[in-house]
């Protein structure tokens, strides 16, 4: 399934974010990301997406894949990105305290 969307229109772009990152990490099968980010609510969590599933490391996860990990309310604080398979006793980071600005332009390189 391809994504089209004008690379300017924010709304859109928030609302399909963990999407597209889940489609990055299938394109790039040897990274994992872990996104921090903001609740609508103001809580902190993080989400590891790698082979393009999202899972909550801080909170319990929807056993629905169709139910969004990072909500379209969310802000993201930073991303980092890994090498896969992440190994939490030794993590390999790639790049470490992406801003969103910075992970889109990755993303616009991979098309997606």
């Amino acid at each position: 399934m391809g994504l089209c969307h004008p690379p300017d229109n924010r709304n859109n772009m928030s609302e399909l974010i963990g999407l597209r990152l889940e489609q990055y990490t299938l394109k790039r099968r040897e990274e994992a990301l872990i996104v921090n980010l903001q609740t609508a609510d103001g809580e902190p969590d993080s989400v590891m997406i790698f082979a393009g599933f999202s899972s909550s490391l801080m909170r319990a996860t929807d056993f629905d894949p169709d139910v969004p990990v990072i909500a379209a309310d969310s802000t993201i604080t930073s991303i980092d990105r890994l090498t896969s398979p992440y190994n939490p006793d030794n993590p390999q980071y790639i790049e470490s305290g992406l801003n969103m600005e910075a992970m889109e332009s990755i993303l616009q390189e991979s098309n997606i």
